[in-house]
């Protein structure tokens, strides 16, 4: 059953928000901020699923197959796990487009980034305390080679309903709108996983941690 959480929670600060985008203008921040709070609507779609198959290049959920040799070794000893689509919602994407100063479009860019960061650690933090569980990691379609944005198809399949509860579709391409939203799996592990650790691409604005090369050989990505 699609559980709909709403992920709203604190404001951004400004002074911490200038600092971490390099900007000066504190005045500027606060306005830009004011403006993007009250267009953020954060809120997540998720479910508990259940590992139906591990097979040698993927995993079943829920009579829904996934080919992926790094999500199937994850999955390895894994019973139950947990897809989800979070978002900001469609305001956000319309303040962002409307704005036309281009370093004001460009900062409410990242200002929505954050937030989205922030919403994310929202969510987390609900899977860990509701479902009990001490670690979990994330795998999204499109993070790897080996798990291509293509699986973004059976994931929203995972998920009925989310366009009408969220207001979040996939286009032809598999990118989701509105932009500034997110997709995955989240699953309970021993140790934190990140799909950066297997992604050699050195410049990443959106890394997580460092390129791992015994990681990716172990996980079959490096031959």
């Amino acid at each position: 059953m699609l559980e709909i959480l709403s992920l709203a929670g604190g404001a951004l600060s400004p002074a911490s928000a200038a600092e971490r985008l390099r900007v000066a203008d504190l005045g500027l921040m606060r306005r830009l901020i004011d403006s993007a709070q009250a267009a953020i609507k954060p809120a997540a779609a998720f479910r508990a699923g259940y590992v139906d198959q591990k097979r040698a290049e993927g995993v079943v959920v829920d009579g829904v197959a996934f080919t992926s040799r790094v999500l199937r070794r994850n999955l390895d000893t894994v019973g139950r796990v947990f897809p989800f689509v979070l978002t900001l919602g469609r305001e956000m994407d319309g303040r962002i487009d409307a704005s036309g100063d281009m370093l004001e479009k460009y900062l409410l860019e990242e200002i929505a980034n954050l937030a989205l960061r922030e919403a994310r650690g929202r969510f987390e933090a609900h899977l860990r305390s509701a479902f009990a569980l001490e670690k979990i990691s994330c795998m999204a379609p499109g993070s790897l080679e080996d798990w291509p944005i293509e699986q973004q198809r059976p994931l929203f399949g995972l998920l009925p309903g989310v366009e009408a509860a969220l207001g979040v579709r996939l286009t032809e391409s598999f990118l989701m709108l509105p932009r500034k939203s997110i997709s995955g799996i989240y699953f309970p592990s021993e140790a934190t996983f990140f799909s950066c650790q297997l992604c050699p691409r050195e410049r990443c604005d959106g890394r997580k941690a460092r390129y791992d090369e015994q990681k990716a050989r172990e996980y079959g990505v490096l031959k």
